[in-house]
């Protein structure tokens, strides 16, 4: 039996992990297995001294705080006062001169073309290689399977084909065709037969002739036409023989034999290593980074079977190719055939038990997700199937402040050095998702200008950590009422106001947040253009449907033309950001305090019994009223640290959150018995029939009673402890 550890220079590697490094990731990246295992070494060796000091300076930095709302407590807090104690104990930096960001060779669907971010778990072969593929989606598809289209008359989903939905879903996207590619006269709903086009003329007359940009012909029959809006691309598909069934099982149905409209829909995709995912261990990490690994070479594949009526069939899920068009007049054209991959590292924080360090130490994992995803990179500089710059983009989360953006700019650097690529080959990503970061945002830009491609703003990682920064202020206000918030909008407005003011419009991405409901489609397409309205080249969607939904967004916003009318407006203001969300003077009837309780309570179960159990970092989890929601690490921040706010300020006790945790377990368990997500897994193990043995329950109980304690109130600690308990 191979050894666990290898001794290698001064690092115990995982022999798993030792494999996978010499044996797939560097041949053929031109870095020998000696000077990558030697560079980080003595990368880790130098780095870790240097990460350890920043973690200790933000437990520092908490004490401080915590101190000063105790010394303040029964008084109300005077703005100007707090403002005055953060800059004192070096938590608000001065502000610099003005200054423009400086990256260089960054791809077009970050720097020139707006439209929606998919997030998606590395973990999950088959959901990364959707999102890598859903660059191009089916709008049909998209209308026909969700909610966007109601289900009043006659309109149902039902499991066979309903011609009556078919009928609106044509309507639909008819109407979405007026509003983007509008003719000079009438409208597509008028048109009754296949459109010609003739030594590159097209016979409809569009009020913008440019839009038309390419088609695709086979003798006289017409295929496809390639449009163009707000640099995103509109595919309308035709069925010129009435044999396709891509849509319509029982024939076309459409006048014109339109059978579908392909719109561009997730420009880039974060594929996640952070957050959405379970990985406690060498083995975890290795298949994470095979996956990557794939997606960057470009043969991951994933084989499954699905099941449609009673017939099985067994499918093959690989890399979809580029889109080939002709251009009006005559050449050729390509398009890309997939989101520009980013790759989400792991923050500061955590460290692994893949390496040791000559202490014994653990290695921090951010250090080694730099290294292996950047290698992996290496590979896509041959085919430029991802990046056409030969630029490597890594986002990462969860940074405090310009000092520790200072920090991941020096590992970007020695990890280039170390792997022979020029300086500013490694992009960064930051989130905005700490109080530090937000209100030091224009300073830790200036630390990375030469390499930043993208800001966004985390609403659920913000909220928890205003929680956990401000825990002794007093009980804050309830989860619901965050949104409306003065601290949440001047966040959320500050974000775009600074990144404008560095010059991010037409090189770097704005971003906003996750929309976090997947079944709620006709929610998200009212209420998830706001994003583009708020000056946003990005936002993240949960699926490919959802970013095809999304996408219509980018077609009715400018969102460059948006950013220059935002350049103009006044500035957030810091005193509206540090305006802390605490409850004046709560006075919630125990009827309000058990339902704010027991929603709080589902959740967290909801998601630590399938991180513990079963290893799934995220998932569409049922909340208290059986709506499945998008649930990841920042949510379970949000509600531990919400509960252990109000445990410490007496709005509830001890008794009664535990008497609310398995109650709530219960529910739980009902829910998961019924849950085919799970089929995949081994046996459910229920919460409520041993809630002394439960790790899963324990742990989500830990999550709550040692919130106040834990750092910036990350829940990763707690979760992989307790994980790497249940695979033992």
């Amino acid at each position: 039996m191979a050894k666990k550890y290898i001794l290698l220079k001064q690092l115990s590697i995982a022999s798993n992990l030792l494999d996978f490094v010499n044996n797939e990731l560097l041949p053929g990246t031109g870095v020998t297995k000696e000077n990558f295992w030697k560079g980080l070494d003595k990368c880790a060796h130098e780095l870790v001294p240097i990460n350890r000091k920043l973690l200790e300076f933000r437990e520092n930095l908490q004490k401080k705080i915590d101190i000063w709302h105790r010394d303040k407590k029964g008084e109300k807090i005077d703005i100007e006062e707090y403002l005055n104690f953060l800059i004192n104990i070096g938590y608000l930096k001065k502000e610099g001169k003005k200054f423009q960001i400086e990256t260089k060779n960054v791809d077009s669907e970050i720097s020139t073309i707006a439209g929606p971010q998919l997030v998606v778990p590395v973990m999950n072969a088959r959901y990364a290689l959707n999102a890598a593929n859903a660059r191009w989606g089916s709008l049909y598809n998209a209308l026909y399977g969700t909610d966007v289209i109601p289900e009043a008359d006659g309109a149902s989903r039902g499991d066979k084909y309903n011609p009556n939905r078919g009928q609106k879903v044509i309507e639909y996207a008819r109407n979405v065709l007026d509003a983007n590619v509008p003719l000079q006269n009438g409208s597509w709903k008028d048109i009754s037969e296949i459109p010609k086009v003739e030594n590159g003329k097209l016979n409809l007359k569009l009020k913008n002739p440019k839009q038309f940009v390419g088609y695709i012909k086979n003798s006289n029959n017409l295929y496809s036409l390639l449009f163009i809006n707000n640099k995103l691309h509109i595919d309308v598909r035709f069925d010129p023989d009435g044999t396709l069934e891509i849509f319509n099982p029982d024939g076309n149905q459409d006048k014109a034999s339109i059978h579908d409209v392909i719109l561009e829909s997730a420009i880039t995709t974060i594929v996640d290593h952070e957050d959405s995912i379970a990985a406690v261990d060498a083995a975890d990490k290795v298949h994470g980074y095979r996956n990557w690994l794939g997606l960057m070479k470009g043969d991951l594949k994933y084989e499954g079977e699905k099941n449609t009526g009673n017939k099985p069939f067994n499918f093959i899920r690989k890399l979809n190719p580029d889109r080939e068009y002709i251009s009006p007049n005559g050449n050729k054209i390509k398009l890309h055939g997939r989101a520009l991959m980013l790759n989400r590292n792991v923050g500061h924080l955590m460290t692994n038990p893949s390496i040791l360090l000559k202490d014994g130490s653990e290695i921090p994992e951010g250090l080694l997700d730099a290294f292996i995803t950047t290698a992996a990179a290496i590979h896509d500089f041959k085919n430029k199937k991802n990046s056409r710059t030969n630029s490597v983009y890594i986002v990462k989360p969860k940074m405090h402040g310009p000092d520790e953006a200072a920090f991941t700019d020096l590992i970007f650097e020695k990890v280039e050095n170390v792997l022979g690529l020029k300086k500013y080959t490694i992009k960064i990503g930051i989130m905005d998702e700490e109080r530090r970061t937000t209100v030091n945002l224009k300073e830790c830009i200036r630390t990375v200008k030469n390499r930043v491609v993208f800001i966004n703003t985390g609403f659920l990682d913000r909220t928890g950590d205003e929680m956990h920064t401000s825990m002794e202020s007093g009980p804050m206000i309830k989860k619901g009422d965050m949104k409306s918030s003065k601290w949440i909008s001047a966040y959320e407005n500050n974000n775009v106001d600074v990144g404008l003011a560095c010059g991010f419009s037409g090189i770097a991405q704005i971003g906003k947040g996750m929309w976090a409901a997947p079944d709620k489609m006709a929610d998200m397409v009212n209420q998830k253009i706001n994003h583009p309205k708020s000056g946003a080249n990005c936002a993240w969607v949960p699926s490919p449907t959802a970013a095809t939904l999304h996408a219509l967004h980018y077609h009715q916003i400018n969102v460059f033309s948006k950013q220059k009318e935002l350049k103009n407006r006044t500035p957030a203001k810091l005193m509206d950001i540090l305006t802390i969300p605490i409850a004046d003077r709560p006075n919630w009837s125990m009827e309000e305090i058990t339902k704010e309780l027991e929603n709080n309570a589902q959740g967290i179960l909801g998601y630590v019994v399938r991180w513990i159990d079963q290893g799934v970092g995220c998932s569409k989890v049922p909340d208290i009223n059986n709506i499945g929601l998008m649930e990841d690490r920042a949510t379970l921040r949000i509600s531990s640290q919400h509960i252990a706010n109000w445990l410490h300020h007496g709005i509830c006790s001890k008794e009664q959150v535990l008497k609310t945790m398995k109650k709530m377990a219960k529910i739980v368990d009902k829910q998961n018995d019924r849950d085919p997500a799970l089929k995949g897994y081994a046996s459910y193990n229920r919460m409520s029939d041993n809630y002394e043995k439960s790790i899963a329950f324990k742990a989500a109980c830990e999550l709550i009673f040692h919130g106040r304690y834990q750092p910036s109130g990350y829940t990763e600690p707690i979760l992989h402890l307790n994980r790497l308990l249940k695979k033992i």
